[in-house]
């Protein structure tokens, strides 16, 4: 039986998911709106995003079903068998995206320590960190992830203080954004853990207060390494982690906030994609068909050009918006709650994702306020309610 998860293990497990280069490096985007508006949008994103990562992590603590699982409410086995397949895609992707920009910004510190470089080596040193802590386990994390992420939030504020206490905070560059595409921005980060947050909140103690601290943790993370992304392309003139932290003088302590904060990331990617792997097949247990996730990964960050499968990736993760628009549709309002074990594939939620994976890549050129995936979602659940609680309601009162 698996070892419930305590709020704390959950909000420090979930805090370090946030802590990323992948972050930073997005809030750095964000930069042409200045800095007022810049945290306004961030803000606001994430207040939507952290709204539905809350949705979809209290279906997973409730039904305690992981995910991928969860998915089998709205589209039946089958169905939950393709969105496994889709989510070990683009997880495998993920990864190998986070242990080549680790092992790149690795490499930049070591070349500024000590003369070394070897991308390589960094890969495989990531990689074995990642395997250790999927040996040592979710339910084990606790007394680890302490240390960790305590010591990553202890960087990470030197780092907002040497990022904020330099340059002048004007935008030097010439890129144009709109206020709509910098909520979309920050909203996309917390969403695009919609195909994991159940994974880990199928396993907490108490289910209400567990998922709202996890998803708390990730809101409070993600936020400010957004504000530290736009500060340092507003204040520091680059987006560059490992240089703005040479700047600042860390030394090791660079290298030491590099390493953990994509092992800590990573890892949710990589146990996910396992956990994905025995909904398809549950002869393999989760950490064994993780550590091969991994092994993948690392060949992939090493031998795969990251331009090569970047955008496929993009386009992979966009079927998951439609998806638990759905989901959250048929759990909290039309109180679809459980598994129909008789129900193969449901064919009428099928066709809704399918109009919602069309309409949200047509209206990814246009931009509203609160950015494209929210408008989607909405209109996704509107549908789903039309084609399923209406179809109810008619028959009701014929």
């Amino acid at each position: 039986m698996e070892k419930k998860l305590s709020n704390f293990s959950q909000f420090l497990l979930w805090f370090g998911a946030a802590v990323s280069i992948a972050e930073i490096l997005t809030g750095a985007l964000i930069a042409p709106l200045g800095l007022k508006r810049g945290i306004i949008a961030i803000f606001i994103g994430h207040i939507i995003g952290g709204i539905i990562f809350y949705a979809a992590g209290f279906i997973g603590a409730k039904s305690k079903l992981s995910a991928i699982e969860s998915t089998r409410i709205s589209f039946g086995k089958y169905g939950s068998y393709l969105f496994s397949i889709l989510n070990i895609m683009q997880l495998l992707g993920w990864t190998a995206v986070m242990i080549i920009n680790g092992s790149k910004a690795f490499d930049v510190g070591t070349k500024y320590i000590m003369n070394f470089q070897n991308e390589i080596l960094w890969c495989i040193l990531i990689a074995i960190l990642i395997a250790i802590w999927i040996i040592v386990g979710v339910s084990n994390l606790s007394k680890i992830n302490i240390v960790a992420v305590g010591a990553l939030f202890v960087f990470t504020m030197i780092l907002g203080i040497t990022v904020f206490g330099t340059g002048s905070g004007e935008y030097m560059g010439t890129d144009m954004m709109t206020f709509g595409a910098a909520v979309e921005l920050s909203a996309i980060m917390p969403l695009s853990w919609l195909p994991l947050i159940s994974d880990y909140t199928r396993n907490l103690k108490n289910e209400k207060s567990g998922t709202l601290v996890s998803a708390l943790g990730y809101f409070i993370g993600s936020t400010f390494m957004y504000i530290i992304g736009l500060g340092a392309s507003l204040f520091a003139g680059t987006s560059d982690i490992t240089e703005i932290l040479l700047l600042a003088g860390l030394g090791f302590v660079a290298l030491i906030i590099v390493l953990f904060s994509t092992v800590t990331t990573t890892f949710l990617d990589v146990y996910s994609a396992g956990v994905s792997f025995v909904n398809i097949n549950n002869k393999v247990s989760e950490k064994i068909a993780a550590l091969v996730v991994c092994f993948l990964g690392m060949l992939m960050a090493i031998f795969i050009p990251i331009t090569q499968y970047e955008n496929f990736l993009y386009l992979i993760g966009s079927v998951f918006a439609p998806l638990f628009a759905i989901l959250i549709t048929d759990y909290f309002i039309l109180n679809n709650k459980s598994v129909n074990e008789n129900n193969n594939i449901n064919i009428k939620n099928t066709v809704i994702w399918l109009i919602g994976i069309i309409g949200y890549r047509k209206f990814m050129p246009y931009n509203s306020p609160l950015g494209i995936t929210l408008p989607v979602m909405l209109g996704i659940s509107i549908i789903c309610i039309l084609i399923n609680g209406g179809m109810k309601l008619c028959l009701k009162k014929s």
